[in-house]
């Protein structure tokens, strides 16, 4: 059936409920020149399908094959917030980066899983740069430097094939007496667990050619904050073995080794070198491979010599991310682009767990943070739910074996508390005796219990449901023990440990809860997104209990969410400001700064329902919304700053929650005036939303500004489209009950929009909207469709 009005009733502090959204001035697109959604012809743009690279809309109006490798503009910046304080380093970090970002300036970065490669253009790899080959936090490949006859070829360019995967292209110099080159030097480089590379050079000439080939590598074990923070290489000594075309470099107090070897290669101290001899227009080539060890435990190369690449488990895992991929038609080229964007960005950032090969779970970002975060793959599983739900099942089973179990100073581990990060380097083990989980989070918990119960609505499995209820109990029940140890009905946080995070909710910088006037606010702190979090996560047990049959459980759940509800409206709200407090402080005074917090208090349902207008008027009011996006503090609060962290910058994944919160309450127009800013800025961006940028009024500079240490590929910013494409599609599926809701409300300019290959239960969906209306297909008997 065709569905025509896409209205909704009207209701009090809306302004706005058709389906034709308000729109900002929309800039030219880079691309075509053009402005997007003016008319220009309907383009059909499918996210990657059966096999098929990626192809990215360039910047610069070319097309390239796409991997991670690096931000549109050749950065490879490190995030803030996960900066050292003082001479220790502090993986999980304290605040945004103070020093000047080193950037590559247009080199690679190429990625699989948790180990990644960074190098200039042309390979080469500086010790005293935030440069290498890393595996389980720890560089195993610190210098990297190949010659031809005594010379470094000059890099031409580079070609990528996957996130992991890329050829770089170098010619040799010219000859004496000649002036072109006559030898190009190609290196297929691939990462996994290691490192294999593929070299070889071609005479491009009609005459022979003699050459020596001589790769000279090196190694310093380095922890990977120290690599990033510059403090690595002082006092480092190691061991070399070499013989039978290979090198080995050694750390034996550190029980940590890489042996590099060479086919048909002359190993000696620290190179591997070639003698080689080429007829006119010939070619030679070897194979290199990296094979790090930890503790005496050899990694299996992932890459062997002599086995194609394209059979590998990560070409093989890549293909199938693709060939199970949505389908998206639309007008507008600049959702496409950065949906195409997100599925590739989001494939990349995947790690998988050894002992368990088939649990996938999303990384933080790349390259500094390709590890387990609680909050950030929880929030980012679940936005990713209309593309895939086995990233929510890898993430949920993951972080279910790591949940706490004890109570520990150093890490903050607390019964039942799910972990913030997971770290495998020095500088992080030694700060947690040992240990490589830190639990300092306050929202983690709850968002754990949230996710469970949504995956459930989407169509989870009984067995694995099963499996985890038992960890969703016990995390309800650090929840009421730990989370609120003073017992006000509140979660609150303070840090257990000195090398602990400040603040445990997203804004985890020292200075990014405050009050109006600036002050920092005072631990312990109960934050206001928290208790929402804490209302969804009984809403979501109840839920589950409902769908074991248990209806008297559901309805205790439902009972401690409706006392919280009543609770949070009672204590949070500012009736004199119009909006609810950030949070409490150690007196229990409202924090009074007015925040993008309060959006993802309208995503989680706590908001009473007549004080949502108000809300929803302040996230769009000119001193929180920029034109590219709500920021996340107000102008008009002492401590805001557009060029901070937390305190005035623009988040992409903070304003897609903030965007489903909106449409939640009815504030259509609201919902897509934020969905349209962000994908707008995402023009600037080569259509890949970094992390943050900076907090600038539109009409103050027509281009976001870039925040300097801004992590691109970051997750949550990866998945924010698919929240939005969610948003504007308001999907909402309940397969237990056999219900879907779904009735979209698109802005013009995406129209024509039709979504493939939406996996709910065991339905493939398509939702097609025009401008006379939408309708879907997919539906099987076990689903209907509800009014929304």
């Amino acid at each position: 059936m065709r569905h025509t009005d896409t209205r909704l009733p009207q209701r009090r502090g809306a302004r706005d409920r058709r389906a034709r959204a308000h729109r900002i001035p929309v800039p030219r697109c880079r691309r075509h020149g053009r402005r997007a959604g003016s008319g220009a012809p309907a383009r059909s743009a499918r996210l990657p399908r059966r096999g098929r690279t990626p192809i990215r809309a360039a910047a610069d109006g070319a097309r390239s094959r796409t991997a991670i490798p690096n931000d549109p503009d050749g950065r490879t910046d490190e995030p803030g917030g996960r900066a050292r304080t003082g001479f220790v380093t502090r993986p999980w970090g304290d605040g945004a980066d103070t020093g000047v970002p080193a950037a590559l300036g247009g080199g690679v970065t190429l990625v699989e899983g948790s180990t990644f490669c960074i190098s200039e253009t042309g390979g080469t790899v500086s010790a005293d740069r935030p440069e290498g080959l890393f595996v389980r936090d720890t560089r195993v490949l610190s210098h990297w430097r190949l010659t031809v006859d005594g010379q470094v070829p000059q890099a031409l360019t580079v070609q990528y094939a996957a996130p992991y995967s890329a050829t770089l292209l170098a010619r040799t110099m010219p000859r004496a007496g000649r002036a072109d080159s006559t030898a190009l030097v190609i290196v297929g480089r691939h990462v996994g667990d290691g490192m294999r590379e593929d070299l070889i050079v071609r005479n491009l000439s009609a005459e022979p050619m003699h050459s020596t080939v001589v790769l000279a590598v090196d190694a310093d074990f380095a922890d990977l904050f120290e690599v990033k923070e510059g403090r690595a290489g002082e006092g480092v000594h190691t061991d070399t073995r070499s013989g039978a075309g290979a090198v080995q470099i050694s750390r034996p107090e550190l029980q940590l080794a890489v042996t590099v070897s060479g086919s048909g290669a002359h190993a000696h101290d620290r190179e591997l070198r070639w003698e080689i001899e080429l007829p006119g227009r010939g070619e030679w080539t070897a194979c290199i491979e990296y094979l790090p060890a930890f503790d005496a435990d050899s990694h299996e190369p992932r890459y062997p010599c002599g086995s194609p690449v394209s059979r590998s488990a990560p070409a093989q895992r890549l293909r199938e991310w693709y060939e199970n991929s949505p389908t998206v038609h639309t007008e507008d080229e600049t959702l496409a682009a950065v949906l195409q964007r997100t599925v590739v960005d989001l494939g990349a950032l995947r790690i998988f767990d050894p002992d368990h090969p088939e649990r996938a779970v999303v990384a933080a970002g790349a390259p500094w943070f390709m590890a387990l975060f609680g909050r950030d793959s929880l929030l980012t599983s679940w936005m990713v739910l209309p593309l895939d739900r086995r990233l929510a099942v890898g993430t949920l089973q993951s972080l279910a074996g790591l949940q706490g179990n004890r109570i520990r100073t150093a890490t903050e581990e607390e019964p039942g508390r799910i972990p913030h990060e997971v770290r495998f380097g020095r500088a992080a083990t030694l700060l947690l005796g040992g240990d490589t989980v830190y639990y300092g989070t306050a929202d983690a918990t709850p968002l754990f219990v949230m996710l469970l119960g949504e995956l459930h609505r989407w169509g989870l499995d009984a067995k694995t449901r099963d499996e985890l209820l038992p960890h969703a109990d016990r995390a309800l029940e650090w929840i009421e023990k730990y989370g609120d140890v003073d017992g006000d009905g509140f979660v609150e946080y303070a840090r257990a440990a000195e090398h602990g995070l400040a603040n445990q909710g997203w804004k985890d910088s020292w200075d990014g809860v405050n009050f109006a006037d600036g002050t920092i606010a005072t631990a312990p702190i109960a934050l206001a997104e928290v208790q929402g979090y804490v209302y969804a996560a009984y809403m979501a047990r109840a839920t589950l209990a409902s769908g074991v049959g248990d209806h008297t459980l559901a309805e205790r759940w439902r009972a401690k969410a409706a006392a919280l509800k009543t609770a949070f409206n009672e204590t949070f709200w500012l009736p004199e400001k119009g909006w609810y407090a950030i949070g409490l402080d150690r007196d229990k005074r409202p924090i009074d700064a007015l925040t993008s917090n309060i959006g993802h208090c309208l995503w989680t349902g706590i908001v009473d329902g007549d004080k949502a207008g108000q809300v929803a008027d302040r996230l769009l009011s000119p001193e929180m919304f920029s034109g590219w996006g709500i920021r996340t503090l107000a102008t008009s609060m002492g401590a805001y700053n557009p060029v901070s962290y937390h305190n005035g910058s623009v988040w992409p994944h903070d304003n897609a929650i903030c965007a489903a919160g909106l449409m939640r309450y009815g504030y259509t127009e609201h919902a897509t005036r934020v969905v349209d800013a962000v994908l707008d800025a995402s023009t600037r961006f080569g259509y890949r939303l970094p992390e943050l940028f900076c907090g600038f009024d539109r009409a103050e500079f027509d281009v976001p500004v870039p925040y300097p240490t801004s992590c691109s590929p970051q997750a949550w910013a990866a998945a924010a489209p698919l929240l939005f494409l969610r948003t504007l599609l308001r999907l909402e599926p309940s397969v237990p009950e056999g219900v879907l809701s779904v009735a979209p409300v698109v802005p013009e300019r995406y129209l024509p929009l039709s979504v493939s290959g939406l996996r709910v239960g065991s339905n493939a969906l398509t939702v097609y909207v025009d401008t006379e209306g939408w309708h879907v297909r997919g539906l099987s008997g076990d689903l209907r469709r509800a009014d929304h």
